[in-house]
């Protein structure tokens, strides 16, 4: 079996340092607000070349947090990529603000800046560029419509862990960014977990007390907040695992650079693009094909695992009906029947890839 995921492979490399980590914060019985979460606040944030990170609880938290923070008006328009996870777009709407669709780049799947120029009204404030399975946005494209338009830029960082743009790690690029640990991610925790990076101290500020009950210290709080804090077991884990995450990563770029080569002369299959300017850090190989279906049955049938990310643009779930958005002409809305996750990550071998690769050929009779 060729497993799309495997965490107990990853486990079984770091069991050691994963077991003292765990078991050194429960015999302190340090489990909120211990010194473990200051440590990878500070790491993380070095890791990312940004000033501040906020750890939180889980990214959706990330996103409702960032948002909040950049004190827009009430009910203003944010534009979000028509492919991602719901929680770009379901962070604005549960703060009152409206969310509206732009379409994705057909090449590397990140936010168009055609689609995105074309969506910008008076209501505008904000834009979340979605960092899209691990592949940057071009943030240089994105800053310049925004400064002209008066926009702040929120980047979506869940799947692009050290990812670059133009040499420049993510997350800090834009007025604030948000990550995701959820355990599947490039970088995950054992549970949820999350976090804000930023280069504005106030912004910083503003997020751990909206975090922490609009506190500063306990019992003094500013303003109603929520409870939305990285507990110091999941931090602790985070710090060990975070050591690894570029020995990892070279290893999904090395999985990612063999689909590339091999596959490129199947016509009836699309390959990302990585843009010359682009560290893609490979949390998901994206391939498009008409059939995709059929080939996902019969890459199982050769015990091969794969996912579909996503099964159902953004503006046609039920969710977002009322948008009306379901129906534009966008390539997000047309592609996402054609999309297939192939395996990738730290716990494959090149020799699992060429599986892959062998079971891909075979159906479609290349040799």
């Amino acid at each position: 079996m060729v497993k799309f995921l495997d965490l107990q492979q990853q486990y079984s490399t770091i069991s050691s340092e994963i077991d003292q980590a765990i078991k050194k914060v429960i015999a302190q019985s340090a489990f909120i607000g211990g010194k473990e979460i200051k440590d990878f606040e500070a790491a993380f944030a070095a890791f990312q070349n940004a000033e501040y990170c906020v750890g939180l609880a889980n990214g959706t938290d990330a996103l409702e947090i960032a948002i909040e923070a950049l004190d827009l008006p009430p009910k203003s328009e944010i534009i979000v990529p028509a492919n991602s996870f719901i929680s770009s777009s379901e962070a604005v709407t549960r703060l009152g603000h409206r969310v509206v669709f732009c379409d994705c780049d057909k090449h590397n799947y990140t936010i168009s800046l055609q689609s995105l120029k074309q969506k910008i009204t008076p209501q505008t404030k904000a834009v979340i560029a979605v960092h899209l399975y691990g592949h940057p946005c071009d943030m240089d494209g994105i800053m310049k419509i925004s400064e002209a338009h008066d926009l702040k830029v929120i980047e979506d960082c869940a799947q692009a862990h050290g990812a670059e743009f133009r040499g420049k790690r993510i997350g800090a690029i834009g007025h604030i960014g948000t990550f995701s640990f959820y355990p599947g991610k490039n970088l995950g925790a054992y549970g949820d977990a999350g976090a804000i990076l930023t280069n504005d101290f106030e912004v910083a500020k503003k997020c751990r007390m909206i975090a922490n009950h609009g506190r500063i210290e306990k019992y003094n709080h500013v303003f109603e907040g929520r409870n939305s804090r990285l507990d110091n077991l999941q931090a602790a884990i985070l710090n060990v695992k975070l050591k690894y995450i570029e020995d990892w990563t070279r290893q999904r770029i090395a999985i990612a650079d063999y689909y590339l080569t091999r596959l490129k002369e199947i016509g009836q299959v699309v390959l990302p693009k990585r843009e010359s300017w682009a560290r893609q850090v490979y949390h998901l190989f994206v391939i498009r094909t008409r059939d995709r279906d059929d080939l996902k049955r019969y890459l199982q049938e050769k015990k091969i695992q794969t996912g579909i990310h996503y099964p159902i643009a953004l503006p046609k779930l039920e969710a977002y009906a009322y948008t009306g958005q379901g129906s534009e002409d966008f390539f997000a809305n047309k592609s996402d029947v054609e999309l297939l996750s192939l395996p990738i990550g730290e716990h494959m071998s090149l020799q699992d890839a060429e599986q892959v690769v062998l079971a891909i050929r075979e159906y479609y009779g290349t040799k």
